[in-house]
């Protein structure tokens, strides 16, 4: 079960990378690229795969804090309401700038939020 665990951590973690990454890479651009999406999507699957795995998993150092889950939870949600926003928008031609802005300012946070809290 800890490889299951350990796995779904690593496809979290690469979806971080992908929404913060692809933030940095095209902060120029101010276009919300498919990466983007994809990897605020990763980050709500894996995200709520980790919390079963380790609701599920028997021992001290796999515990939840279900309060920083639902924090959590709340801000990837606006992450990925950012992404798909700014990703339409931008197949339509219009500025993604701002959504594009709030999809990585609000990953950084999240990422803020999983480290420190």
């Amino acid at each position: 079960m800890d490889l299951v665990y350990n796995l779904i951590v690593a496809l979290h973690l690469l979806g971080m990378a992908a929404v913060v990454g692809g933030w940095i890479a095209v902060r120029s651009g101010r276009t919300v690229i498919a990466p983007i999406v994809w990897g605020a999507r990763a980050q709500i699957v894996t995200g709520l795969a980790l919390v079963g795995v380790a609701s599920a998993i028997n021992d001290p150092e796999h515990t939840v804090n279900h309060t920083k889950i639902a924090v959590k939870l709340v801000i990837a949600l606006v992450v990925v309401a950012a992404a798909e926003m700014g990703a339409a928008r931008g197949r339509k031609g219009k500025d993604t700038g701002s959504l594009l802005d709030v999809a990585g300012g609000a990953a950084v946070v999240n990422v803020l939020v999983a480290a420190v809290w």
